[in-house]
């Protein structure tokens, strides 16, 4: 871990101080305008009792939703969010209804030694996704040192995910920051092996950055999801109504070439005439899917192969559903998947799932935290497994000496 986290700082360093905390918030609302899922919220946890026992007093900031134009919206307001977290940390939690300026300024200068203050929607302000040097320094008079904690948002340059971390100092992580970076990057630096890499999804198109960057590192590398049939389709095989993507074959048959025996491509599907037409699905040979069918899910004989494949590995990391996994019976590849991990996690194979997609899999199946980790951030964790820079990461604080 290079840079510093809420743990490297000083007693000096916390009480009294105000805590600028860019936390992912971004969570579900449901009925009556409730949190219906507080996965992230609960997330976030561990870092906000370090700063309240170190005497901090900290100032939350998040995003949540897309808000048009970057302006305030009702429907988008954070205040649902105080009171789940109030519920949580079993202490009251203030809420600013503005995100910067007077007002919220105020609101900081008022909290007391291990106080809690959440601000309104980062996106109501329009400079934040500009990464607006205005708004990062606005957000800089809220805090006297920074804390990102928001893993799933630090792929993007934003004023409160980037441009605010080089105007406070110190600036550090947070301990699900910490958590998130320690095992994607010990995975792909230091994996034990046999280390065996899972991809699924709709399609390849948003995945060749993470197989070119995976294919040199992994034993194995098991594609699954509707992906699967766009490297079908590049070898010659009849796909029928299955999602394909035309522009990606030419690149989709050149990485099959190039990764020999690495890259295993699903060898029987479960095809049906559509995703509505359950009750007719049926498994088939990957040579053998009707012209009017299509793959909605990988085949039982695959699902058994990628198990066992799992429960022999050291080092298991899954992006991406083998199927849509939202509609039985086509979530059954994904279930299987899901389970071996947690059988192989109980065995001590260290088993990470990517976030987006797969990690709701996993919490729908009960079985997240039968998993070494499941990320908070899908698209964040994909770009680390690509090699890239996250923005919001080479902000912080790096560790000296």
């Amino acid at each position: 871990m290079l840079k510093r986290t809420v743990a490297d700082l000083a007693p000096a360093e916390l009480k009294g101080k105000r805590a600028l905390v860019r936390v992912d918030f971004n969570v579900p609302l449901g009925e009556g305008g409730r949190v219906s899922d507080d996965t992230r919220i609960r997330a976030a946890i561990p870092t906000l009792q370090v700063l309240i026992k170190g005497g901090a007093r900290v100032v939350l900031c998040s995003h949540l939703g897309r808000p048009k134009g970057g302006k305030p919206d009702p429907k988008y307001t954070l205040a649902p969010v105080a009171e789940r977290l109030q519920e949580l940390l079993k202490k009251p939690v203030a809420f600013c209804p503005t995100v910067v300026g007077a007002e919220a300024e105020a609101a900081t200068r008022a909290l007391g030694d291990g106080d809690v203050l959440l601000l309104e929607n980062t996106r109501f302000e329009g400079g934040e996704e500009k990464n607006d040097a205005a708004l990062s320094a606005a957000f800089a008079k809220l805090g006297d040192f920074y804390v990102n904690d928001a893993f799933g948002s630090a792929h993007r340059a934003h004023a409160s995910t980037e441009g605010v971390a080089h105007l406070l100092s110190p600036a550090v992580a947070g301990l699900l920051m910490q958590k998130e970076l320690e095992y994607l990057g010990s995975a792909l630096d230091k994996p034990k092996r046999p280390f065996v890499a899972i991809l699924g999804g709709s399609k390849i198109s948003g995945k060749i950055d993470v197989i070119e960057a995976l294919l040199p590192k992994v034993d194995a590398l098991l594609v699954g999801g509707a992906m699967a049939c766009t490297f079908y389709k590049a070898v010659g095989l009849e796909t029928g109504t299955s999602l394909v993507e035309p522009d990606r074959l030419e690149m989709a048959a050149a990485l099959v070439e190039r990764a020999g025996t690495v890259l295993i491509l699903p060898h029987d599907a479960t095809v049906a005439p559509s995703i509505a037409d359950g009750a007719k699905a049926h498994a088939v040979r990957k040579d053998e899917i009707p012209a009017t069918e299509a793959m909605l899910d990988i085949g039982p004989d695959t699902a058994a192969s990628y198990a066992r494949a799992i429960l022999s590995a050291k080092t298991v990391v899954w992006n991406g559903p083998m199927g849509v996994f939202e509609t039985a019976p086509f979530d059954a590849g994904t279930k299987i998947i899901a389970q071996a991990m947690a059988q192989a996690t109980a065995q001590g194979c260290i088993t990470i799932v990517g976030g987006g997609d797969s990690a709701a899999a996993v919490e729908e199946a009960g079985l997240a935290s039968k998993m070494s980790h499941v990320s908070t951030g899908g698209g964040a964790s994909l770009e680390f497994l690509e090699g890239k820079v996250l923005p919001g990461v080479a902000a912080l604080d790096n560790h000296t000496g």
